[in-house]
This record gives C-alpha cells, structure tokens and sequence, in this order.
C-alpha cells in the first residue's frame, strides 16, 4: 500500500553524533514515486502464501486485453539477520513465468556494513542480464559499485559507481559515474544528486551530461500526499513531467493513488510517445493524461482489491485494470 504517512521528520544531530546514512543512490526519488500509482491493465489474482518465517510463496495469474496472459511463480527466502524492519539477510528472490524465463536476485551481508546483490536475468533459455553490486554504508556515506553484463571474451562491460555524503541532517550531496565498454565503443557519463528532507517535504536533484531529474514530494498530512516529477533528456530532446497525489483513508482501509501527466504536443520531439508509469511523460502546455487506482482493503480477510483506470488524450486511449491480492 506504500508509505502512508511518509518520511519522518529530521533531528538535527547532537554535537560528535553520526548524521545518519543517506541510502541508497537508487531510492533518492523513492518517496515522489510511491505516491503515483502504478499502471494496471486487465485482470490480475495474486495469491500469498507464507510457508514459515524464512519462506514465502506467491502465484501471479495475469489476464491481459493488450498482450498475452501470464502466470508467475514467485518463491523468497528470507535468513535471520535482521538490520531493520524491511531488511533481513540472506534473502534470496525467484520469480519465474510460464515461458521459462527467469528473474532472480541473492542479497548477502558480507560484513556489518558491506552488502551485496547478485541479480540474473533469463529469457527462456537465453542469459540476459547478470549483475553485480556491492555497497559500504557508513555512519553518514554510502558507497556502491556495480558491475553490469561482464564479457571477458566480447571486451564489453558496464561499470556504475555511486557515491552519498551526508553533509547535515537534512542535506545529502554525491554523484554517480557510468562507464560503458563494448567493441568500438566506450564512454563515460557523471551525474551529480542532491537531496533536502525538510519536516513534510523532500526535494531532489539529479543533474548530468544526459540531462536532468527532479521531484518534490510533500506531505500534507497524515491523509494526504502529493509528489511532482520533471525529468529532461538531452540525447532524445524530451522533456517529461507530471504530477501526482495520494489519499490515505484509514477509516475505510481504503488508498486513493492518482496522477495528472501529458505527452508531447505535435511538432515536439517524442512526440506520440506512450504513456509509462515511471515517469509519465508530458509538457505543460500539451495534451493531459490522467489515471487513478483505488486499492480497498477487506478484513478481517487478508484480502484487497484494487481498481484502476488511466486515459491518455494523445493517444485517444483507455484501458482500466482490477487486481485481487490474496495474503
């Protein structure tokens, strides 16, 4: 159901106390994100089932209007050392679907502040991805390297560094390096982010040779949150923007998540591109598009559902979508 009450207010820190560890580079914008809804299509039943506390099944079964219907089996395994409440390690993640391909991820704690990840990734028979990460969290930095699709024999690789700094309680600085190699080909890209967590709003800034991306998320009340995201693209000369909102009603166990975006007028580079979830695509001054997902929960049964809809003007396109989640 997503963070509903969103990040807790800063305390400045006492004098020789650690300002606290900024994170992951990857969850810089996880705030503004939660708050729009994610695109649905079709009908879908997610049953959960948790065989103990280390292991946790789930069946996915997906009948869809605009593709191919799916079935997915999701398998977690979850180890005993537990660091906070989302994190616990080793976890171990499969999810495979009915053609055979296969995504799954092994989260290991080498050392009290050294994590790693190791991420494959299959399509049918054929290896598509396989990554590895490694990440230093200190008292007030994080450090990680990521190495992506490593080919001896072919001489291509891609190497991603981040690097956060908490420079007070509130502001976090650093930066990301990513360098491609490939026969014939080889480049490097900085990007440099920023990050200010005030008492009911977080601001971030990415900004880089390939462009720029900001949001803003705020927190109203304990009922109501809204995020706004702008992202600039140098190479494709797009321009994205859009605006979403979150009611939470505890009362009726009820979410509302939804967003106001646009696509690109006629005449403006990437124009007629489709509309996608993360994030959706738009310009001030041309054709909105809006969507919507109201989740329900139903206790005492540990079920909830979930309705959504989402119309894009550009493209004179409707389609809704409603979920079961079992568990």
């Amino acid at each position: 159901m997503g963070n509903v009450l969103g990040p807790a207010a800063p305390r400045a820190p006492r004098r020789g106390e650690p300002l606290g560890s900024p994170g992951s580079f990857d969850e810089l914008h996880r705030q503004c994100k939660e708050v729009f809804p994610q695109q649905m299509e079709g009908v879908k039943l997610i049953v959960t089932k948790t065989l103990s506390s280390h292991f946790q099944v789930t069946h996915t079964v997906h009948m869809s209007t605009l593709g191919p219907s799916s079935y997915h089996f999701n398998a977690t395994f979850v180890g005993d050392r537990q660091l906070g409440p989302t994190e616990a390690f080793p976890t171990l993640v499969g999810d495979m679907d009915n053609s055979g391909s296969l995504n799954a991820q092994v989260l290991h704690l080498v050392a009290e502040r050294i994590r790693t990840k190791a991420v494959f990734q299959t399509h049918q028979a054929k290896f598509v991805t396989w990554q590895f990460d490694g990440e230093y969290r200190g008292d007030d930095c994080t450090a990680t390297l990521t190495l992506g699709n490593p080919d001896l024999l072919g001489e291509s690789v891609i190497l991603v560094a981040h690097f956060l700094q908490s420079v007070t309680s509130r502001l976090v600085l650093g930066g990301e390096m990513v360098y491609h190699r490939r026969p014939g080909e080889e480049g490097a890209i900085l990007t440099l982010a920023g990050k200010y967590t005030a008492l009911k709003w977080v601001a971030t800034l990415n900004v880089g040779y390939g462009g720029a991306h900001a949001s803003y998320y705020h927190r109203a009340n304990e009922q109501v949150q809204v995020g706004v995201e702008l992202e600039a693209n140098t190479r494709l000369q797009d321009t994205t923007f859009a605006f979403g909102y979150q009611l939470n009603l505890p009362q009726a166990n009820m979410v509302f998540r939804g967003e106001r975006g646009a696509v690109p007028a006629p005449g403006t580079p990437g124009a007629g591109r489709a509309l996608t979830p993360s994030p959706p695509p738009g310009l001030l001054d041309s054709n909105w598009s809006v969507g919507g997902v109201l989740e329900k929960k139903l206790p005492p049964l540990p079920v909830t559902l979930a309705l959504g809809a989402f119309l894009n003007h550009w493209k004179n396109r409707f389609h809704c979508g409603f979920s079961v989640i079992v568990g």
